[in-house]
């Protein structure tokens, strides 16, 4: 965790300093706080990172304010909620719950007294010791199956959730064995978990009638026989006869109606979606099932593809946040790798600037000092996020390792065509522009299918012509380079595409004109950044912006 100062507080939990617990779907895990301000957001470097779309890359920090402990909403774009009450500033107390993004999103709880779980088997260890009396009501073994199945609704662990499932449902109904079939992505029924009424797992499928089951999911009806010996229907059925079953329940479970859709998802004929089945057996004659413990079992298989659906939807969201989380790191260590230390030159002065579009982009530059004088480049790889992301850090290392070994320019990026076209990537390719000035002013360049660059001269623009086609496309092709002779006081941009393909709110492009008009001002660097952003309005960049300007002063 990194420590972003040396400010003390006084002892406030077991470790000497106040307790953060934080829990974020599955996960949960203590943390000190030993030190302020504490960070809490998207970024990388934060104290607390939450891998959450809901929650901003800067979203809120503690403070420590004469012994007060202090949460503070540092701008975030769906707000920071204390207890339910969404805050600005707030000062916080033992137990307070502080939530980040939504009411119900990720959250801590300051130097809590206790710390809770929602463990599936832990739950069901609580309710082992209840005991269903034999005379209950229907109404009082629904009651109590509806309270488990609200409590079990808070986990996120498929398997956990069945099992407890089964064994509760073969406390209330008395059966000796339980099942849950879920349908595979083949729309096969899959045994997804299994119990016996001593509570011992069941793998063995072989006894079950695999034609009741599929009956009952086809006919999305429950399949209720109390007594096997007196239903010529099920009576000559081999597992029946093979394990001696009096009474088999078989109930489809229907999946719930999805809040984003307006009907209920159906399958051909109308029925609706079975997710599975659940069953129960037993080798003698069920005498209790009236309607209403009919109903009740109904009621069970409503909740249990509930419990499944609600739960996967968990499994789902956790894998999001992960893959969040990932992305917060790649991004991380794309901008370690391609963090550029401008060089301080005697002849030249150089600024640049890359706006990425995602967490991770595809355009990258970089700045090389040679003994003649410094090499630049400029990349756009095609396309966004982590694919570009990858194929830009290793052009980098390429470009960089040849332009270091003073390879010409030409066949830098020759080596790098060839290269991509022999790992055939598809349809990943990049424009760029290599160049090299020398402390004389001699600049020479490569163009591969990027945005022609801009030469300034006393507020003239021209623009450099000269081009090849980008790398990665064709893999016999050879590329040439371009010579300007430049004076002191002229300018060198470069650009990406990003910057003329910028939208405004009625869906407009910033374009070449706009371009030419900002980088004739003073500081085409600066003027062309805040053009672009004056022009966008608000409106999120479509794709990577840099901005890259070369300054030579003789």
């Amino acid at each position: 965790m990194a420590v972003t100062s040396s400010s003390t507080l006084p002892a406030a939990g077991p470790s000497g300093f106040p307790e953060l617990f934080f829990m974020q779907e599955s996960e949960q895990r203590n943390l000190t706080l030993d030190h302020t301000p504490f960070t809490i957001g998207r970024r990388a470097d934060r104290d607390l990172i939450i891998a959450d779309p809901r929650v901003s890359r800067d979203h809120a920090s503690i403070l420590s304010e004469g012994g007060d402990y202090v949460i503070v909403d540092m701008g975030s774009k769906h707000g920071t909620f204390v207890n339910g009450e969404k805050i600005e500033r707030h000062k916080l107390n033992t137990n307070d719950r502080v939530e980040f993004g939504a009411r119900g999103g990720p959250c801590v709880v300051f130097n809590p007294t206790s710390v809770g779980t929602s463990s599936a088997r832990e739950f069901l260890d609580q309710i082992s010791g209840i005991e269903v009396r034999s005379n209950a009501s229907d109404l009082e073994k629904l009651t109590f199956f509806l309270e488990a199945a609200r409590k079990l609704n808070t986990t996120g662990v498929v398997d956990e959730i069945l099992v407890t499932l089964i064994d509760s449902t073969l406390r209330l109904t008395g059966a000796e064995r339980g099942c849950v079939f879920l349908h595979d992505p083949d729309g096969r029924l899959r045994l997804a978990a299994g119990r016996n009424a001593r509570g011992e797992a069941m793998t063995d499928e072989t006894t079950i009638s695999r034609s009741i089951l599929e009956e009952a999911a086809r006919a999305a009806s429950a399949f209720v026989v109390t007594d096997t010996a007196k239903s010529a229907d099920v009576a000559q059925r081999k597992s029946i006869i093979t394990y001696d079953l009096r009474t088999v329940i078989c109930i489809p479970l229907r999946k719930t109606k999805v809040k984003e859709k307006a009907l209920d998802v159906t399958l051909m004929g109308g029925l609706p979606e079975i997710m599975g089945v659940l069953y129960l057996d037993s080798r003698y004659a069920s005498r209790d099932l009236s309607k209403v413990s009919k109903d009740i079992l109904t009621t069970i298989a409503t909740e249990a593809a509930s419990l499944v659906e609600n739960a996967r939807l968990v499994q789902a969201e956790e894998a999001s946040r992960r893959y969040q989380q990932e992305l917060s790191i790649a991004a991380s260590i794309q901008q370690r790798l391609m963090a550029v230390t401008i060089p301080e030159l005697s002849f030249a002065t150089i600024e640049a600037r890359n706006l990425s579009c995602r967490d991770v982009g595809g355009d990258f530059y970089d700045v090389i000092p040679t003994p003649e004088g410094v090499a630049v480049v400029v990349t756009d790889v095609c396309g966004k996020g982590i694919s570009a992301a990858l194929l830009a850090s290793i052009l980098q290392g390429m470009v960089y390792s040849q332009l270091c070994n003073r390879v010409p320019l030409p066949e830098v990026v020759t080596s790098t065509n060839r290269f991509l076209c022999q790992k055939s990537l598809g349809e990943k390719y990049a424009t760029m522009v290599i160049a090299h000035l020398k402390s004389s002013g001699e600049l020479e360049f490569v163009n591969c299918g990027h945005v022609p660059p801009l030469l300034i001269d006393s507020g003239s623009i021209s623009r450099l012509f000269e081009s090849n086609v980008p790398v990665g496309l064709l893999p016999d092709m050879e590329y040439s380079s371009a010579r300007r002779q430049m004076k002191p006081g002229d300018r060198l941009v470069l650009i990406t595409d990003g910057v003329t393909e910028a939208e405004n709110p009625a869906g407009e492009f910033f374009g070449d004109e706009r371009l030419e008009r900002a980088a004739a001002g003073h500081s085409p660097f600066r003027d062309i950044l805040s053009a672009v952003r004056a022009f966008c309005a608000g409106r999120p960049l479509g794709d990577d912006c840099t901005v890259f300007e070369l300054t030579y002063k003789g």
